[in-house]
């Protein structure tokens, strides 16, 4: 481990982070818990399980990992299904076990193959709908959830209507926390000497002391409703009341295996998905190997499961809020999984203190991070390529959820690539085609399945009565559906059209014959510099120079 990983390289930055991140995890392990229809208590132990277990075998220095949202649906259905919390633990373990399966045989390679552009959609996208959530909570409108991030809510309501209901519900006492607490974590560093304490705990310190002080009055003073609610134990017996175990007894069940299989490749996806969208946002440009964040989270998972804790995946919104907060070691997410069990064990009547605006306001922070408008101007100057799949991503997780907009993203993606290719393959260029002059098809270094559209298309539309040379001296690779595709050509379209096909510089591995040396060089001399070539574009412009478009 070098300097920059050392677990007590940044011990102050760390900690400071690890306690804002703490103070977000909090709402969120409990409204996540609530919304999947699982006791309270298991979102805080997978919260806790996160920040420890996971946060001491995994590879990545600033992911932090707890209860997934996107998990949400699934939970409440398996729950349901299964008749039974217990039975839903075992799934738990199961599942995580399967994760550890994959890590092991190298399953997490599959993250190499989102592209970047998807990935940074994903966190504006994280940004936007962060800011969206929690405008009503700034305003002191808590009817929903912390847990939820997807369009539609389970109270009826969808992040845009909850923003118009907002407004019948205002709380000037929210608003002036919000207002207060914005402004301390802006400029609170600003202020010497005083700026050695992290600004989100300050803001939380001003949260709950202005809240007591409104405490007399009808109009400012806050409800229970407004501030965060954890369960509170009356004896240490009652602590260990809150966990569960999972039914062994269950393990023939095949919905139990089911939801294990569902659990694990979703929580992998997202994690794998969540722990690169992180590396891009460490300022110190780390890799996380994407199979020991497997292995990790499988391990935590089984964890979980084994003592009455929901699911687990890296979580974005958590991980982006810890480098915002100063986190450069994974001892960050360590602490804020020791924060949430001193807490949840020792004071949980201090945290219930907390005004939810006071978070709302530690959040909207970080979504403005995550969405500036520089990250839509930089892609916009990477070209249609990287912006239209950008923005068809943003789109589609701020209407759905994170893995249904990722799938629409990464489509949107996949035929951004396809229609490229349709134009990187080759061109017609000539001064004025003439019947009876030599077309000659230059392929590029890697021809692949992609290319097959436009080449099929080019040569479908190559005139009558034509000479084609198709040139394979200066390629590397040729897919085999493109040498059956010129091969057809050759033997069966081109005789039809009285088309003469010579071919040349084909390997022998590719099992198309060339055309022998003695009539390449007669056509050579037949052509007399007539020759037309293709050679970096599209079949378009060859239809358009063709005239037969």
């Amino acid at each position: 481990m070098n300097k920059q990983t050392s677990l007590f390289s940044n011990i102050k930055g760390d900690f400071s982070a690890g306690l804002v991140v703490f103070l977000i995890a909090v709402p969120l392990c409990l409204g996540i818990a609530l919304a999947s229809g699982a006791p309270l208590f298991s979102g805080m132990i997978a919260g806790i399980i996160g920040g420890l277990v996971i946060g001491f075998f995994s590879g990545s220095q600033l992911s932090v990992s707890g209860p997934a949202a996107g998990l949400t649906a699934i939970v409440l259905t398996a729950i349901t299904k299964l008749g039974a919390f217990d039975i839903f633990l075992l799934a738990v373990v199961i599942g995580g076990g399967l994760q550890l399966i994959l890590g092991l045989i190298k399953a997490g390679t599959v993250a190499n193959y989102f592209p970047s552009n998807v990935i940074t959609g994903m966190l504006a996208a994280i940004g936007i709908i962060i800011i969206l959530k929690q405008i009503p909570h700034a305003f002191g409108y808590d009817a929903e959830s912390e847990g939820s991030i997807a369009f539609f809510q389970a109270d009826g309501e969808n992040t845009f209507s909850a923003l118009l209901s907002t407004l019948n519900h205002i709380s000037i006492g929210a608003t002036v926390i919000t207002l207060i607490s914005i402004l301390i974590i802006l400029y609170w560093s600003k202020i010497p000497k005083v700026n050695l304490v992290p600004a989100p705990l300050v803001a939380v310190i001003a949260g709950i002391l202005l809240n007591r002080a409104f405490a007399g009055s009808e109009v400012l003073a806050l409800g229970t409703n407004h501030l965060v609610n954890l369960p509170v134990p009356q004896s240490f017996n009652d602590f260990l009341g809150q966990f569960t175990f999972p039914r062994f007894s269950a393990i023939t069940d095949k919905e139990v295996w089911i939801t294990a299989l569902t659990i694990a490749i979703v929580a992998s996806v997202e994690t794998l998905l969540n722990v690169e969208a992180t590396d891009k946002l460490d300022p110190l440009k780390r890799h996380t190997s994407p199979n020991r964040e497997l292995k990790a989270q499988g391990i935590g998972n089984i964890v979980s499961g084994l003592i009455g804790g929901l699911p687990i995946t890296s979580v974005i919104v958590r991980s982006s809020a810890n480098i915002n907060a100063g986190g450069r070691t994974k001892m960050s997410t360590m602490i804020h999984g020791s924060l949430l069990l001193i807490c949840a064990a020792l004071i949980p009547m201090v945290l219930n203190m907390i005004p939810l605006a006071t978070l709302a306001a530690v959040l909207l922070v970080t979504g403005y991070k995550l969405c500036k408008l520089k990250v839509f101007k930089e892609m916009f100057k990477n070209g249609k390529y990287q912006w239209v799949p950008f923005v068809a991503t943003v789109v589609a997780i701020v209407f759905t959820d994170l893995l249904i907009g990722i799938g629409i993203g990464m489509a949107v993606s996949v035929l951004a690539i396809l229609r490229g290719n349709m134009k990187s393959s080759y061109y017609f260029r000539k001064e004025k085609y003439q019947t009876g002059d030599s077309i000659r098809l230059e392929l590029a270094q890697e021809v692949s399945f992609l290319n097959k559209a436009s080449i099929l298309l080019t040569l479908d539309h190559l005139p009558a009565d034509t000479t084609v040379v198709i040139d394979a001296q200066k390629t590397a690779y040729i897919d085999f559906d493109i040498l059956q595709t010129i091969r057809e050509f050759k033997d069966i379209k081109a005789p039809q059209k009285n088309i003469t096909v010579i071919l040349t510089g084909f390997k022998d591995v590719y099992k198309i014959p060339n055309t022998p040396g003695s009539l390449v060089e007669e056509h050579a001399r037949k052509a007399n510099g007539h020759v037309h070539t293709i050679a970096a574009g599209n079949h378009k412009e060859l239809l358009k120079e063709l005239q037969l478009n």
